[in-house]
Parts: C-alpha cells; structure tokens; sequence
C-alpha cells in the first residue's frame, strides 16, 4: 500500500467527545471512524489489526479442536424463551426489532440458543461428542457505559465458542484445555505477562465460578486480587473468606491490581442443552444430558487494550505479528534516483514477504516520521539523498531512539527474521 493511495490520513486531534485514550490514538492514526458512542467503524489499517488478531485467536482455537462456524445475528425470540432469557428483566441489554409481519427477534447478544439449535441434527450418539464449536462475529449489547472507546461497545467484535461433553470429567479436560489456550493467545499478542487468570461470578450463566482472563492496566473498570506467585487472581466482586479458601488463596499473598477483562470461560453445566432438548444416547442406549462450557474473547476489545497498553507520547507502537504492515518505507525526494531506489526496495521487500507501508508522498520528513510514529509501524527504513549516495538505507525500530545505516543485505535480513 502507498500512502498517496489510502484514503485515510492522520490528524493531529481526536474529537473532542472522546476521552479514551485507546480511541484517541486510533481515531487520530485513522484506524477507526467513530459513528457514535460504543460504535466503531474499522478503516483499511484498523481492519488489518483486527483480522491479525483474529488470526492468532483463530490458530489457537484450531489447534485444540475448535471447528469455525458463522452464526446468524437475527435470533428467534422463542429459543431465548425457552431458557428464560428473552424477558428484559432477566437480560437487559438486548437490542430487540421485528420483522414486518410482527415476529419479535433478538440482535446478536450470546450465542448459547443458537449453537445448541444448530446441533439439534447432527448430535444423537455418545459417539458424536465431545466437540468444541466457535465463531468471531459482531456482538450487540444495549451498553449504558459505552464511554471507554473500543474497550466497551454497543456493536463490537467477539469470538465465541462452546464446549460439548459427555460427563464432568471430559468437560472439565475441555476446559482447561481452553484456559491454557488462552494463555497462548496473550503471550501471542504481548501482553501474556500482565495477564491473568481470575475467579470470577458466574453470572445468569453457571452458578459455578467463571474464569476472566484481566489484563493489568491503569485504566481497568475491574479491580482483582493478585497472587503473583501463583499467577492467579480473584475479582473484587466474590472477594470473601469463604471464596479465598475454596480457590487456595491467602489475603496476605494477594495485591490489588486494577484490571482489563480481555476473556472469560464458563461452565454452563446442562442449563441450555436440557431446556433446549439436546441430548446423546451412551453405549447402553440411555438418554443423557450434555454438559456445555462457554469461551469468549473481546476480539475488538482487544485492540483498545493493546492500543493503550503498547503506546507512547508519539503514538502508537504495535507488536510486529499484529500491526497492519510491518515497515514504513519512507521516501524523502523526488529525485529520479531516490524514487527508483525507494520503489526497488518496495518491490523487493513484498517480494520477501514482507508487508510495506510505502510513504510516497511529497511532504517534510519530519510530517512522515511524525505519522510513522503515530501509526505505530514497528519498523521504519529511509530512502534519501545520504543513503543513496552511500548505497544503504536508514533503518529505525519504532521503540529505538536512533536509527542505523544497513545494507540492503542486512537490512532484508533484519525484516525478513521478524516475520
């Protein structure tokens, strides 16, 4: 992509309605387009964040035996009827319409009804679980907090999956599996080390606990109880003596932390399969319940969080797998010689694989570092008067304070090593 040829541009001030930071960043770099409060569209360098999140999520989710389907977001009103979560006073944040003919229907909230309808066909025997069925789609909550940009919004993007099991062990062996997925999925993305494992309530979903997986960060809603040691936390919500024993968590171990919520896994026990009528038949020919667990991960939410916690005063400052392009080709001049050696090195780095951000444009150096930084490009090369004379290029790391004069040799083996 040449800069001259994206739509989008960088400005110097968010709106003046916005107050998060995340949303500053992304609006000023022109990743987002704020429609209104808790709505956010994704512009071309937005959506290739998003999509690299999705990726890693994705692989993760594959690799434990996770099958990708895609949900409706229309949802009849009777399969929530039949669990008792379509009355507003149990469940307050739907967005509800009709259909012309006057047929109530639910806009994307969760997904438990559905999948448990979508299986109705295809789960008879004992011989066809255990399964693990997911998806990343838009979600819409009807958010009376919509204020924390991407971090809590009426329509945003999630991936869902749930769990099928024959008895409590095999489900509690799908669950943990998926914890330790997750893990995996932070430490992908970087922020692995500031995340944590957490109790939490269980919600209208499982009178058991649930597990939140929170971030560390200044501008977390959530407040939890950290055990550093161990590596898990409790929320402040369920933070009582009773709780602390049953987890194995001492008061004077624990430090209180503010936090992001970035996932959550749930056990749902039989709740939805029996209301719903989903059974399997076992070996012996009995009629048996199927025990479900649930897994959500902010996918949108997400790149707020990563846009606040891996950022400076400049700007942004992506890791390499999840930013949109991986270097930001600068060219200063327009000298025959200076465009001809800026567009080789183009071609030759999408050749190798490596995807360029090419700032082509006839502007200042300094409006180009400038937007380099802001955009959060983890590397930056220059193509100038100096290096073209001197037959190298200045290459910068987006987090280093100065830049270095490579050969192209070197400098292709320094991109081509971060992929």
């Amino acid at each position: 992509m040449r800069v001259s040829k994206l739509f989008t541009k960088t400005s110097k001030t968010a709106p003046a309605d916005e107050t998060a930071r995340n949303a500053q960043l992304l609006i000023r770099a022109g990743y987002v387009h704020k429609e209104m409060a808790g709505v956010y569209a994704y512009l071309p360098l937005g959506l290739k964040v998003l999509e690299n999140i999705k990726q890693i999520v994705r692989e993760e989710m594959d690799a434990i035996g996770g099958q990708e389907v895609m949900m409706t977001a229309l949802q009849p009103k009777e399969l929530f009827e039949k669990t008792n979560r379509w009355d507003d006073a149990v469940v307050d944040n739907w967005f509800k319409t009709k259909l012309a003919n006057g047929t109530e229907l639910g806009l994307g909230l969760t997904h438990e009804e559905p999948i448990v309808d979508v299986l109705m066909p295809y789960v008879d025997s004992y011989k066809d679980l255990p399964l693990y069925i997911y998806q990343i789609q838009s979600k819409f909550r009807n958010e009376l907090r919509a204020k924390s940009g991407v971090l809590r919004g009426r329509e945003f993007v999630m991936k869902d999956m749930y769990s099928f099991a024959r008895t409590q062990a095999e489900h509690d062996d799908l669950y943990e599996k998926v914890a330790a997925a997750y893990i995996k999925v932070y430490k992908r993305l970087g922020i692995g080390a500031t995340t944590y494992r957490t109790a939490a309530d269980g919600g209208y979903f499982t009178e058991r606990y649930s597990d939140e997986y929170q971030t560390l960060s200044d501008i977390g809603e959530d407040t939890i109880y950290l055990d550093e040691t161990k590596k898990l936390a409790i929320n402040k919500e369920i933070y009582t003596d009773e709780n602390l024993a049953k987890l194995g968590l001492k008061k004077e171990d624990l430090v209180e932390k503010r936090a992001v919520e970035v996932g959550n896994i749930f056990p749902l026990e039989t709740k939805y399969t029996d209301a719903l009528g989903l059974y399997y038949t076992d070996e012996d020919g009995s009629r048996q319940s199927i025990i479900m667990g649930c897994y959500g991960i902010g996918i949108s939410r997400l790149v707020g969080v990563i846009a606040e916690h891996f950022s400076d005063e400049r700007g942004l400052v992506w890791p390499d797998n999840i930013a949109p392009y991986r270097v930001y080709l600068a060219r200063l001049g327009e000298e025959p010689e200076i465009i001809k050696a800026a567009d080789n090195l183009y071609e030759n780095l999408q050749e190798a694989g490596v995807s360029v951000l090419y700032d082509d444009r006839n502007t200042r150096a300094g409006e180009k570092f400038a937007d380099a930084d802001l955009l959060g490009i983890p590397h930056r090369v220059v193509v100038s008067t100096k290096t073209v004379a001197q037959a190298v290029f200045e290459y910068k790391k987006r987090t280093a304070a100065e830049s270095t004069m490579l050969s192209l040799e070197k400098l292709q083996k320094i991109l081509t090593s971060q992929k």
